[in-house]
């Protein structure tokens, strides 16, 4: 028998009181800078045990104008703007040189909080990019010097000795550089931060980038 999928969407629910605690958030009380409550809504979900908090959705559009979205990892967030990485020839990084612009979306079910940004996107140098990958770890080194992300793949086999190639490079050098990898940073024009309510009297509060720094305002529901 065959799933019925609206009767499942309808029986599920958000933010479970199992799981899920919603903090009471006065906006009148968030510092003037996004990057400061970022940091401190993003240790709270550390310490509320949520998995993988640095994961967050990336759109972009591509050379055809059609948009694009995937889960990448946050590399750092300071005044340069929020960091990630991936290589120049993937889906992403050609996407960025032809619309050097995207959005980013943090969701943190167990307290209920989401994190949205928008902005000009650049490119590290190339020492920084290369820095920030060996800093990584092995496994990160590998994947990288798998290389040719998005692009076409004729079997799983040819992926496993391609891999296997890589992770043996990586352990011997791990110094070896991964020419098209590459850091980019998003620095927001705006920056919305949304505390979910339980009687969904939801509170967002948006920064937006200003000549004269940052201003604020709330946001309907």
């Amino acid at each position: 028998m065959g799933t019925d999928l609206p009767a499942l969407l309808r029986s599920l629910r958000v933010w479970d009181a199992g799981a899920t605690t919603l903090p009471a958030f006065d906006p009148d009380t968030a510092p003037p800078t996004p990057l400061a409550l970022f940091t401190s809504w993003f240790t709270d979900a550390v310490a509320a045990g949520q998995p993988e908090p640095h994961t967050m959705s990336l759109a972009t559009v591509d050379e055809e104008g059609e948009p694009d979205v995937r889960i990448v990892m946050l590399h750092g967030a300071d005044a340069d703007g929020w960091s990630f990485a991936t290589h120049a020839t993937s889906r992403k990084g050609r996407a960025l040189a032809a619309h050097p612009y995207a959005a980013l979306a943090f969701y943190w079910p167990a307290l209920g909080r989401q994190v949205r940004l928008r902005g000009p996107v650049t490119s590290a140098p190339s020492e920084e990019s290369q820095a920030d990958l060996h800093a990584r770890s092995t496994g990160a080194l590998a994947a990288a010097l798998t290389g040719r992300q998005s692009a076409e793949l004729s079997s799983l086999d040819e992926l496993r000795q391609a891999s296997e190639t890589a992770w043996e490079r990586a352990r011997e050098n791990p110094a070896e550089p991964s020419p098209t990898w590459t850091l980019y940073r998003l620095r927001p024009r705006t920056v919305e931060f949304f505390q979910g309510d339980p009687d969904r009297r939801h509170v967002r509060l948006e920064y937006r980038s200003t000549e004269f720094g940052w201003s604020r305002g709330l946001l309907w529901p």
